[in-house]
């Protein structure tokens, strides 16, 4: 059991680094949730009607709440010179800034790297975008984009039929590669005592993760196959369907792993026969082995098989839902998720960070705000604004105040 980490933000390894997150949807929210598992004070600044990603339906309703934990909101007009005046200072007050708004959008508002630095030069400024610097920069980008122009989707689907990835990978490792390079800058910061601007962005994580695919074609010469076409070099690396109608991925690569099926499941014949003397062999009679193997597999139960592949140390996985996650056994004695309440109240849970520190795994300080500004006051308190300057910076519609649980607006 694995317990988890004292909830006292002064232990975290961030604590004491403040980030303002101008972001929305999935790669910059990501890397500012990731900052804040790890302590940072991340403070997300909404628009007064709040971050759109808290309107989203279909497949992408729950985009705020995965990536809003641990954070603080302030609500902002920035399109107001007042507005722009109470970012400045809270930029100003801050150690890191991301954003992944579309280029040219930081600078209307006087929030760019070119105009921050000079008077801000500790700033790490991290822009989180589509492409990097090249001829593609000021092109829109999205996940799917990056996965059909890099490579990614033709790996995913079947030949011809290119399809994008399960889940948003490459705006979820842009915000993971954001980390790395902040990271990284304020360990220079130390040495130097100066910031830096520092960029991530899709299309060249997406050809980050082909760089296997890509040394395939440069070392053998010939294209790669998608991921799809079963010309596996391994003798069984395969969906079988077990008993109950369901079904697992089963991988008997190994000489010795061979040699324990057989035994485990009542074969020793096929230790002895020829046609399966090496694992070349064994790959050549697939067409015959396989449904062989599928037979014996199908006559056991997903438990009676979990426990005799897990005895066998053979790789094994059974096929779930995202759903079905919320019960696993391994993730709930592990803390692998962290108890929130969503911003409509309701309790769920959520995954945790995947990883550990000092034998711990992070905690969730904060619930995902509720209402955009939930944190205004607090945070405009702390940047030295009196409760008579917010209540007029209110009624002047730059900044917004979250709603109490009777839809009021907070009082300073």
């Amino acid at each position: 059991m694995i317990a988890p980490s004292p909830v006292d933000a002064s232990e975290l390894p961030l604590a004491g680094i403040r980030v303002v997150e101008f972001c929305q949807m999935v790669m910059g929210p990501s890397c500012g949730m990731i900052l804040a598992d790890l302590g940072a004070d991340v403070v997300k600044v909404e628009p007064l009607a709040g971050d759109r990603t808290r309107r989203l339906g279909g497949l992408a309703a729950g985009f705020f709440a995965t990536f809003s934990r641990n954070k603080r909101s302030v609500a902002l007009d920035t399109t107001t010179p007042e507005g722009q005046t109470v970012a400045r200072r809270l930029v100003g007050a801050s150690d890191v800034l991301i954003e992944n708004f579309r280029p040219g959008l930081m600078a209307r508002f006087g929030l760019d790297y070119a105009t921050l630095a000079p008077v801000l030069p500790r700033l790490i400024y991290c822009s989180l975008k589509g492409f990097l610097p090249g001829p593609y920069e000021k092109r829109t980008a999205l996940d799917e984009v990056v996965q059909m122009m890099g490579g990614l989707a033709y790996m995913t689907g079947p030949p011809g039929k290119p399809m994008r990835a399960g889940a948003s990978v490459n705006d979820i490792m842009g915000g993971m590669f954001g980390v790395i390079a902040i990271q990284a800058a304020l360990a220079a910061r130390e040495r130097t005592g100066r910031g830096q601007h520092i960029q991530s962005a899709l299309f060249e994580n997406n050809v980050f993760l082909m760089g296997q695919a890509m040394m395939f074609q440069a070392v053998t010469g010939r294209p790669v196959q998608p991921w799809s076409v079963k010309d596996a070099p391994w003798p069984v690396y395969d969906l079988f369907e077990m008993q109950d109608g369901s079904q697992m991925f089963v991988s008997i690569v190994g000489e010795e792993h061979w040699r324990d099926f057989c035994r485990s499941f009542a074969r020793p014949e096929w230790l002895d026969d020829p046609r399966l003397a090496t694992s070349a062999d064994r790959v050549a009679a697939r067409p015959w082995l396989l449904p062989e193997i599928a037979t014996l597999l199908k006559a056991r139960s997903p438990a009676e098989l979990a426990a005799t592949f897990e005895r066998l140390g053979l790789p094994f996985a059974p096929v779930r839902g995202p759903g079905e996650l919320f019960e696993d056994a391994h993730l709930n004695a592990s803390g692998g998720l962290l108890d929130i309440v969503l911003p409509d109240g309701r309790p769920t849970r959520i995954p945790a960070l995947p990883v550990t520190l000092a034998g711990h795994r992070l905690p969730k300080r904060l619930d995902p705000p509720a209402a955009a500004g939930r944190d205004t006051d607090a945070v405009l308190r702390e940047l030295g604004f009196e409760p008579e300057e917010i209540d007029r910076l209110v009624e002047a519609g730059a900044v917004g105040r979250g709603a109490d649980e009777a839809g009021r607006p907070q009082a300073a």
